[in-house]
């Protein structure tokens, strides 16, 4: 009885090393937007077969099911860098690793946060409406989460958006608005693959995003106004690059096109994101160039083609620009 006792209470891992483990997650996260998925991308993979071993073994319940986790979050974080670096096939597999393992132990909220990316992904893939329906199917699983914010504004709304639903975004962003009114989150602009609660800085991103494809250039300046403090005070190049393509797109689809302003707002966001860029940097800046050929002969427009020329040229970009696996 007593040998099997000790057995019942074996485990292959104790406390500090799983907090050991828990901080590289958080560790992770903080750096992702100063390093980027192609530095962090392989100690996060090496991580990941880390955990996998471990799991092999024997651990107490508690253990296990916080092992369970530790391993969900570091696949999902695999499958949102993948999609930062165009690699679909690949986060499509780690997003379905992710939700197999925060089923096994029932946490609700990071099955949510998987469904948000795996939207994340079809929206850069140009399926609206499998970016939807992934969003809405997470959103069904806990409508009143907190997790529930990102889904709304980052998957609903943008892909309406894309998809020429006028009524279905303003009803998406302003259920993620009334949701966010619920709880107290920091409105400050939290690193993009955290798997915290979205605050009103990233709220507002998303919508601005949303209403870029409608054409609605006052919405676009009114959200992107919100934030511009946040978005200037923060340790996200990213951000500042994607507001930025958001706000000259948005000026380019109006009637009385401001084409300097716009242009200069592309370089900037070209600039800031030339030595870590990533996948919605890519498109947003492709989408405002393609804009750009009703003009396509001025002094302008031709010196941001040839900046954008040599920055697509970048090995950097190459990788994240035409693959698929």
């Amino acid at each position: 009885m007593l040998l099997q006792l000790h057995e019942l209470q074996d485990s292959n891992i104790g406390d500090g090393q799983l907090r050991l483990l828990e901080d590289q997650v958080h560790r992770i996260i903080a750096e992702y937007e100063q390093r980027g998925p192609s530095e962090l991308g392989p100690p996060t993979a090496r991580l990941r077969r880390q955990v996998h071993q471990l799991l092999s073994g024997r651990q107490l319940l508690r253990t296990r099911c916080q092992l369970h986790r530790v391993a969900a979050q570091l696949a999902g974080l695999l499958g949102y860098m993948a999609i930062n670096t165009g690699r679909f096939r690949l986060a499509s597999a780690y997003c379905a690793e992710a939700l197999h393992l925060a089923t096994e132990i029932e946490d609700i909220d990071l099955q949510v946060w998987v469904w948000g990316t795996r939207s994340l992904g079809a929206y850069y893939q140009a399926d609206y409406a499998r970016a939807h329906a992934d969003a809405a199917r997470g959103h069904a699983l806990a409508p009143n989460s907190p997790q529930s914010i990102r889904l709304l504004a980052n998957g609903e709304a943008r892909a309406l958006g894309q998809l020429g639903d006028r009524a279905g975004a303003d009803a998406a962003v302003e259920r993620a608005l009334a949701l966010l009114d619920r709880y107290d989150i920091d409105p400050e602009l939290t690193p993009c693959i955290s798997f915290e609660p979205y605050g009103y800085a990233r709220v507002a991103a998303n919508a601005a995003t949303a209403y870029v494809p409608l054409g609605d250039t006052p919405r676009v300046l009114h959200y992107t106004g919100d934030i511009d403090p946040a978005v200037e005070h923060a340790d996200s190049d990213w951000s500042r690059a994607l507001v930025r393509l958001d706000i000259a797109t948005a000026v380019l689809r109006q009637q009385d096109a401001d084409l300097e302003q716009a242009l200069a707002l592309g370089r900037e966001a070209l600039r800031v994101c030339a030595d870590q860029p990533i996948r919605s940097v890519w498109q947003r800046a492709t989408t405002l160039h393609g804009l750009t050929q009703r003009w396509a002969n001025e002094p302008q427009v031709l010196e941001f083609t040839d900046q954008l020329r040599i920055w697509r040229d970048r090995p950097e970009v190459q990788a994240i620009s035409g693959s698929t696996g």
